[in-house]
């Protein structure tokens, strides 16, 4: 068996989180293949991760790890928009 890392980790709490809120009539629950990372740091045994799914909901969620306290948190969070400022033509 394959060793679980920090990155795994913080895939698989978006994956419990996820499947436990999806409507359950929908039927759309994820497996871990339809979660990504889309960035991760790690210094002084605290670590970060932005987590990204396949499904086009518009969320993507920051899992920190505090190691002092020894904590895991999950914020979700929900994109509203992507525009560009002060572009020129």
């Amino acid at each position: 068996m394959a060793e679980t890392t920090l990155q795994d980790i913080a895939r698989y709490a978006v994956l419990d989180y996820y499947n436990e809120r999806v409507e359950k009539t929908d039927k759309a629950w994820i497996k871990i293949e339809n979660t990504y990372v889309v960035w991760f740091t790690y210094i002084l045994g605290n670590w970060k991760a932005l987590v990204s799914t396949t499904v086009s909901d518009g969320m993507y969620y920051e899992v920190t790890h505090n190691a002092a306290k020894e904590e895991t948190y999950l914020d979700a969070y929900k994109k509203w928009d992507n525009i560009t400022l002060g572009a020129e033509s």
